[in-house]
């Protein structure tokens, strides 16, 4: 198989991984809130008013994470939560970087 064929397909699953990575670590912040730091997923999982509903509580952990300043891993000064994080910030970018440059492979090729 020809080397720029295996680096297109290496790319474009690169991208999955990265994707796959990004909603992974969305999940482990929230079990390891749920796990060492049980109030503090109390105020996100717990809605004002209404029933509780995984979507809602999704949309309130997309806000927490989201949030510029200050940032959650600074106000739990956990270290797991702070790699898992990391990982969530940079895992989007790593991913469109991967589909971009396979994109850019198959128009080279053209």
């Amino acid at each position: 198989m020809n080397l720029l064929v295996m680096l297109y397909l290496l790319l474009l699953a690169g991208g999955i991984v990265w994707f796959v990575l990004y909603y992974l670590a969305q999940f482990r912040i929230a079990s390891l809130l749920r796990t060492h730091h049980p109030q503090q997923w109390r105020i996100i999982a717990d809605p004002e008013g209404g029933r509780p509903s995984a979507m809602r509580t999704w949309m309130r952990m997309q806000r927490v994470l989201r949030l510029t300043r200050p940032r959650l891993p600074e106000l739990l000064q956990d270290a797991a939560i702070t790699r898992w994080f990391r990982l969530w910030r940079l895992a989007p970018w790593l991913a469109w970087a991967c589909w971009f440059a396979a994109v850019f492979l198959q128009w080279k090729a053209r």
